[in-house]
């Protein structure tokens, strides 16, 4: 498989703190990674490392996977104050799709998630689970190679979240998936590598199912024990 990512030793800062530290890893395309850890322990800023929106302090990334070709979503979408179906089209725009075809694009990619029905209304009034399902059509209408998701079903309630993952599974199929969780199920549905993370460190690289059956590092173990408790 191509490799996607390659980081070695690699600190980011945030002035005096140390987001990440002396962090490795590999990634190759078509994998379904899921970083867990507690909040703190730099996931997020992982998923924004690899997609460009921060830089390392040291250390080396070898980013084989242009900006373009990837697409990211966070806890909290950022919904501009225009419609559903324009905050997918500008993602298009953007690239340089002629504003009409845009349009075209996103009606579909909106019908893909279940949300025709709210194309004109403003995406800043949906719901959390609508808006989560809109920034997903957004990626999904960009046909990116790299889904990077920061927590995507987070904030949102059971019914919301089973719709979101499920359209995850989706839209995942055929790309490399890099999926940062709290939720153990999610990842055993989703992932089939797990990076386990502790104060920035890269603490555990393992098969999914090695990683929840097998031996841990102790601070992995207690993790993963309070998560599924």
């Amino acid at each position: 498989m191509t490799l996607l990512f390659e980081m070695r030793r690699v600190d980011v800062r945030y002035g005096r703190v140390m987001a990440l530290r002396d962090a490795g890893l590999s990634i190759r395309a078509g994998e379904r990674v899921a970083l867990i850890g507690a909040n703190g322990s730099g996931k997020s800023t992982l998923l924004r490392l690899l997609h460009g929106l921060v830089p390392p302090a040291a250390g080396t990334l070898a980013r084989h996977a242009p900006q373009r070709v990837q697409a990211m979503l966070f806890q909290r979408p950022h919904m501009l104050r225009a419609s559903a179906r324009s905050n997918v089209a500008l993602a298009l725009w953007l690239r340089g799709t002629a504003w009409r075809h845009a349009e075209r694009v996103a009606m579909g990619a909106l019908e893909r998630v279940g949300l025709a029905d709210v194309a004109t209304r403003n995406a800043r009034t949906l719901s959390g689970g609508q808006q989560q399902r809109v920034a997903l059509a957004r990626a999904w209408a960009t046909q990116p190679e790299v889904l990077l998701l920061d927590e995507p079903t987070a904030n949102l309630d059971p019914a919301a979240k089973r719709d979101v993952e499920a359209l995850i599974g989706e839209a995942a199929h055929g790309r490399t998936l890099i999926l940062a969780s709290h939720n153990p199920g999610q990842v055993k549905r989703l992932a089939s590598r797990v990076v386990y993370l502790e104060r920035g460190r890269v603490l555990a690289d393992l098969p999914v199912d090695a990683f929840f059956d097998g031996p841990l590092p102790a601070e992995a173990h207690a993790f993963v024990k309070g998560e599924t408790a």
